[in-house]
């Protein structure tokens, strides 16, 4: 395996371990996004970058979403 076979190896291990956190982080306050999961167009490609495509919900999950995130606000996040 090549040395930029290797890092796309790892870029897309680590993207799906972060998915897997997102997932569990959500259920752990009642939310599932049931599309969440990596974006197939950006880990097929020779040097994948992989993206994380977190779907559509319904109005109810993305309000419930939105009340997580407000009574939690990390004024430490830069993106």
């Amino acid at each position: 395996m090549t040395g930029q076979a290797e890092h796309a190896e790892v870029c897309v291990e680590e993207a799906e371990e972060t998915v897997e956190k997102l997932r569990a982080a959500l259920a752990g306050v009642g939310i599932v996004l049931p599309s969440l999961g990596l974006d197939h167009g950006s880990i097929a490609r020779t040097a994948p970058c992989p993206l994380v495509e977190l779907g559509r919900c319904p109005v109810d999950v993305a309000a419930r979403l939105a009340a997580v995130l407000l009574a939690h606000p990390d004024r430490s996040a830069t993106r």
